[in-house]
């Protein structure tokens, strides 16, 4: 019995024994080797974004399998659906659909749809101003963006990537009052005596930064702006369109011909104001050879304050265009300074008769928007807007815009006497031959 009973109790033992053994043995073949527990992202790449992807370092980016351009690209969540809008330049017989996709601070993104806007004022030249607005994934912290012809997966190595400007980040940039938008240089310009004038009379009227689109100018200038650079008061941006395209000298397609209105000039303005949305209260849109002048205060910021009181809901505030004939001189000759006379350009302070426009036709304007109310401009008035638009009477502000006559007709006697430049010339005088001598246009001895 005992014997029976012991061997029983090995048999339990022994068949327990192999049901543990065979327990272990199932659990660790089934449960996989710890290095593999993790959950796969798509597309995960292991180089940080800037050794992983190949950012473009020019203003104007080719789009590859495309005859289109790309130029830049901003957040923009301000129409609903999207967060990123590309200004580009796109060949408006060419438009097929194209796919967003993004760098995702480590990982490429699944692509999304664009959808491409050109914009209403191309002039009839083939190529025109766009906006392709995209909309990147969930819980991707989008740092470039691209485009694509199509939605399969892409060699990254064969992209060129925009950077996406105006993100919110921690390092926040002081904002500024007033920027100027200057487009586009070109053609060896070089009126020296002209452009100092006009950026030191923007000083004294509280602008902080002249941003510059350009193309080519000539040398005597090129070192001003260098000088103005370095100074911080000039953000100059190359804008080398001759490269990719012949860019038209003027704005209409059947006079002037060419692939691109006025060598992209809507194209930069609409750069130009994105680029200072999140850093410029305002903006104006002019020439160099304009000035828009308040003819009530002493700044604009005190004109802008009281403006903006009266009309809050306002993002466009328009400035008429007087012309200021530079071939009638004041007869007195008081500020025809010998100094002057070796620096090449034309001398404001000696044009003071002004042209009334002929309301019966078209009469420009210029502008002075707020950027976070605008979507799309033109050159003579915004496009699309987030706000209203406000003409400004001529009492209170005018563009002193010197250059040719544009109604050549008028005798000296039916022009106006308008001296408003005289009352900034004791700041202005010494102001401009500081700027001159910096950029080497002006020597010691021909100051006195």
């Amino acid at each position: 019995m005992i014997s029976a009973s012991m061997e029983k109790g090995n048999y339990r033992a022994v068949v327990l024994l192999l049901m543990v053994a065979y327990f272990f043995i199932t659990v660790f073949n089934t449960i996989p080797p710890i290095t593999n527990r993790f959950v796969p992202k798509p597309k995960r790449v292991s180089q940080p974004v800037e050794s992983s992807i190949l950012a473009s370092q020019q203003t104007i980016t080719p789009l590859t399998n495309t005859k289109h351009f790309l130029v830049s690209a901003f957040m923009d969540q301000r129409v609903k659906g999207f967060d990123v809008r590309i200004i580009g330049i796109f060949r408006r017989d060419s438009i097929h659909p194209l796919h967003c996709i993004f760098f995702c601070a480590g990982f490429l993104s699944e692509t999304t749809s664009a959808s491409v806007l050109v914009h209403s004022d191309h002039f009839g030249f083939p190529f025109g101003a766009t906006d392709v607005l995209c909309s990147k994934p969930d819980n991707c912290n989008a740092t470039h963006v691209t485009l694509l012809t199509k939605q399969n997966p892409v060699n990254i190595s064969d992209q060129l990537w925009l950077p996406i400007r105006n993100r919110k980040t921690h390092n926040k940039e002081t904002r500024m009052n007033f920027t100027v938008c200057i487009s586009t240089l070109f053609g060896d310009y070089n009126n020296v005596l002209q452009f100092t004038q006009s950026l030191e009379m923007y000083k004294l009227l509280g602008v902080n930064r002249v941003v510059i689109y350009n193309t080519s100018c000539g040398p005597e200038l090129d070192r001003l702006l260098k000088s103005y650079s370095q100074e911080g008061f000039v953000e100059m941006v190359q804008w080398p369109i001759n490269q990719y395209l012949n860019p038209s000298k003027g704005w209409n397609f059947k006079e002037h011909g060419g692939d691109l209105q006025y060598f992209g000039q809507i194209v930069t303005l609409n750069d130009c104001i994105y680029r200072s949305m999140e850093r410029s209260r305002y903006v104006l849109l002019n020439d160099i050879d304009e000035i828009i002048m308040p003819y009530q205060h002493d700044n604009l910021n005190s004109m802008m304050d009281m403006l903006q009181s009266q009309h809050s809901n306002v993002a466009e505030f328009l400035v008429e265009n007087h012309i200021f004939p530079k071939k009638h001189f004041e007869p007195s000759g008081r500020f025809h300074l010998p100094r002057w006379n070796k620096v090449p350009g034309v001398n404001i302070l000696e044009h003071i008769y002004r042209e009334d426009p002929d309301r019966n036709i078209y009469h420009p304007h210029k502008m002075i928007v707020q950027p976070r109310l605008v979507e799309q401009t033109s050159v003579h008035e915004v496009l699309t807007k987030f706000g209203q638009r406000f003409k400004v009477p001529m009492e209170v502000c005018r563009i002193i815009h010197i250059r040719v006559a544009l109604r050549g007709s008028l005798k000296l006697e039916q022009l106006h006497v308008d001296k408003r430049l005289w009352d900034f010339q004791e700041k202005l005088i010494p102001n401009v031959d500081k700027a001159l001598r910096r950029a080497g246009q002006l020597r010691e001895e021909e100051q006195s």
